[in-house]
């Protein structure tokens, strides 16, 4: 970004008259950011592929059929010591193979079960991702807002203070002022000019940030008015984030998981017992012999001794229960704490913003005095700059604050598990995240009426 476009975003965000036509509401800069997020888009991508396996674990449940094939030529050579004879025949034979497994210690319904449990789990993952998302898009849309109003001062102190300068030498000239009083304002201009080039710095680096999170640079940006409506206690909001905090949903779901997994691996130590059945024909191309014919088999199976691996599997699976049980108890805590310290910081930022406030106020009124009093010598040019400073200063951690508050009260919502585009209204269209796995849950085959509808929802998604 070149320093033409910071002066532009400076001078666009700093104003605060903007024509409607060219104004960015927060709310449009997150729709944009929903619509366009790479993020949303590749864990939607893993939310199918959670459904897939709904999918594949309900067509373990259905027959196996197979079809074999072969064209084949035999041929040789066979005699005595005084006669040769060399042999050729072709011979075709087509089979038909089908299996179904009517028990299997219960694994294949309890997979279909865990599957379920696990698409659960990513749709709660989903709605993670779309709030980091949309929460990172907030804190640039507002940290464009803090640092361009810096710039604005930065840009003006420096103005102000060549003219302290200019009035030092004016004075000096007349003998008011001695040559200590110009060096201390051209001291302060060479120091501001530098604070306006870290200023510029941190207005690029802020948009930097807005194009990596939104996906595109701002235009002008209208800073929200009013702050998004917040539980009125902490306690309260400790309680709906237990409940709906989208960390909290997908680890409860991972733990029902763990819990069906440790069933499928004790699971795997009893009998299987199944039916099989083949036809096949084969036909000579030679003679016209044939033979048809077929087999029908009910078969058990089961382990007897495997050196131990199912025992340590069932043991696997109740160490990761056990991990995944905690792992939630840690979730919860976290998501607590989470809602605890955004209050505080909440807390800290409306304080701070009262307090600066009232010393914007206060420095501005004796900013006007200094001044005054310096035009008649009874204050010295270090006493103006000083003043000046310090209403700079004031200035500067007023316009943070302010952010800050703004940014507080949005993680607050994320915290909660309210940074989502259904719980924010944002204008987009309606995600449903059953709609796929509606089509996809009874595993239909690609020539079926289900199987087609599923191509063209894959080719409207560009995924084909």
């Amino acid at each position: 970004m070149k320093k033409v476009a910071v002066a532009a975003i400076s001078m666009t965000v700093a104003s605060t008259v903007w024509t409607a036509a060219w104004a960015e509401t927060l709310a449009e800069t997150l729709t944009y950011t929903y619509m366009h997020s790479g993020v949303v888009d590749q864990n939607r991508a893993l939310l199918r592929a959670a459904d897939e396996d709904v999918a594949q674990a309900l067509a373990s449940m259905r027959p196996i059929l197979n079809w074999t094939g072969q064209v084949r030529r035999q041929y040789g050579t066979a005699g005595t010591s005084t006669i040769t004879q060399r042999t050729s025949t072709w011979d075709a034979t087509v089979g038909l193979s089908a299996e179904l497994v009517l028990y299997q210690g219960n694994r294949r319904k309890l997979g279909i079960d865990a599957a379920k449990e696990a698409v659960l789990s990513a749709r709660g993952d989903l709605l993670s991702a779309e709030q980091t998302v949309l929460l990172r898009a907030a804190v640039a849309f507002l940290s464009i807002r803090e640092a361009a109003e810096t710039l604005g001062l930065r840009q003006n102190n420096v103005r102000v203070i060549r003219q302290e300068v200019r009035a030092a030498n004016d004075r000096f000239d007349v003998g008011e002022v001695t040559r200590t009083d110009v060096a201390l304002a051209e001291a302060r201009l060479a120091a501001a000019v530098a604070a306006l080039a870290a200023a510029e710095g941190n207005l690029i680096v802020a948009g930097e940030e807005f194009h990596a999170a939104v996906g595109r640079d701002p235009g002008k940006l209208v800073t929200p008015s009013k702050l998004p409506s917040l539980p009125s206690s902490v306690e309260d909001a400790k309680t709906q984030a237990v409940r709906r905090h989208p960390d909290m949903i997908a680890a409860q779901h991972s733990v029902a998981v763990a819990e069906l997994n440790v069933l499928i691996a004790e699971g795997a130590m009893k009998p299987t017992l199944s039916v099989t059945g083949s036809y096949g024909v084969t036909n000579e191309f030679d003679n016209g012999d044939f033979s048809r014919g077929g087999t029908v088999a009910l078969q058990g199976s089961g382990p007897i001794y495997r050196g131990g691996e199912l025992s340590s599997l069932v043991r696997q699976a109740l160490a990761r229960r056990d991990q995944a049980r905690a792992g939630l108890h840690v979730v919860r805590l976290s998501i607590e704490q989470g809602v605890g310290n955004a209050y505080a910081q909440l807390r800290v930022a409306r304080a701070n913003k009262s307090s600066f406030q009232e010393q914007v106020r206060a420095a501005q009124t004796a900013f006007q005095g200094v001044r005054e009093e310096a035009k008649l010598g009874a204050r010295t040019t270090l006493d103006v700059l000083d003043a000046e400073q310090e209403l700079l200063d004031a200035r500067a951690n007023l316009i943070a604050a302010e952010v800050a508050e703004f940014q507080a009260a949005y993680q607050v919502l994320a915290a909660i598990g309210l940074m989502t585009a259904d719980a924010l209204r944002l204008d987009v269209p309606q995600f449903d995240p059953s709609a796929y796995y509606n089509l996809v849950k009874t595993a239909p085959m690609a020539r079926s009426k289900q199987g087609q509808e599923l191509d063209r929802v894959l080719r409207a998604l560009g995924k084909d």
